[in-house]
């Protein structure tokens, strides 16, 4: 049974704690949600959950009870010892006390290791989460990129918006290009403010995401490169790729995109063609 608000503070009441803005904690109180995010993760026993997150445990419970063995990242400290006495006695309940990531492109370590352990092992890795605001971009695309599976996760409405943006809309940006190269992006449904506690002043987004890299070994080298074009996504692509450093006449020839377009209208497809060529560039002698 998912935690009531009442309980929730309860918690935090006995512990002499509160919701602390700088982590981002608005704390998921509609019972029927913490089941509808377990269930958009599909959860079977023995599969490997990270949770970022996870406040006072009660999105943690529904996971324990369907079998995962979670791995649940808390970087507040108080928390974190709530945690791990609640789940003392629970073996399949593993805690990172930390931020989960070590800076903007790389994860905590301990995750890190975490993950490289389950796909050594052949293990189905997942994200569940009702995510912090202030992380939740840069976490996305270092989760794909080490490799996690699928994720399900509550997130701000906004930040959804442009996981799945079409080029040339207002919300696309890297992180759509990056999203969308990794994996297939789905929204599948808008969350009220009421369902959270404090209730923020936006609109959240359920969203799933299901790996289907076409990157490899590049996706680093190719988020580096998409921020270095977008930088001047208002420029004409001729201008962007020159400023950005590249052989932006050889780049355009080869790929025979309009030298005219802006980097912003360019489909994810079309940054990786660039990217490609701009590698291939950079390995002639």
């Amino acid at each position: 049974m998912a935690q009531s608000k009442q309980q929730i503070q309860s918690f935090l009441s006995a512990a002499s704690m509160h919701p602390r803005h700088r982590f981002g904690q608005n704390f998921m109180i509609d019972q029927n949600l913490v089941r509808i995010v377990a269930d958009a993760g599909s959860i079977a026993a023995g599969d490997v959950v990270i949770e970022v997150g996870p406040g006072t445990g009660t999105l943690t419970e529904e996971l324990l009870a369907r079998g995962a063995d979670v791995v649940a990242v808390e970087i507040d400290r108080d928390l974190a010892r709530m945690l791990r006495e609640r789940f003392a006695s629970e073996q399949r309940f593993k805690l990172i006390e930390g931020d989960a990531l070590s800076s903007k492109h790389a994860l905590n370590e301990e995750l890190a290791q975490s993950i490289a352990v389950s796909l050594r092992d052949a293990r189905p890795i997942k994200l569940v989460a009702n995510l912090p605001y202030n992380i939740a971009s840069p976490l996305i695309i270092e989760l794909l990129i080490a490799g996690v599976s699928a994720l399900a996760f509550t997130v701000q409405k906004e930040v959804a918006e442009r996981l799945r943006a079409a080029a040339g809309s207002d919300a696309y940006g890297p992180l759509s290009v990056m999203a969308q190269l990794l994996a297939r992006v789905e929204l599948l449904r808008t969350l009220p403010p009421q369902a959270f506690w404090p209730a923020p002043k936006i609109e959240s987004a359920l969203v799933r995401m299901t790996r289907e890299d076409r990157l490899g070994a590049d996706a680093a080298a190719l988020g580096r490169f998409v921020h270095q074009i977008f930088s001047f996504r208002r420029k004409t692509l001729r201008k962007a790729l020159a400023q950005a450093g590249f052989d932006a006449a050889a780049m355009i020839t080869a790929t025979a995109l309009d030298p005219q377009a802006r980097p912003e209208v360019l489909t994810p497809n079309q940054v990786l063609e660039l990217f490609r060529c701009s590698k291939s560039a950079a390995g002639k002698p």
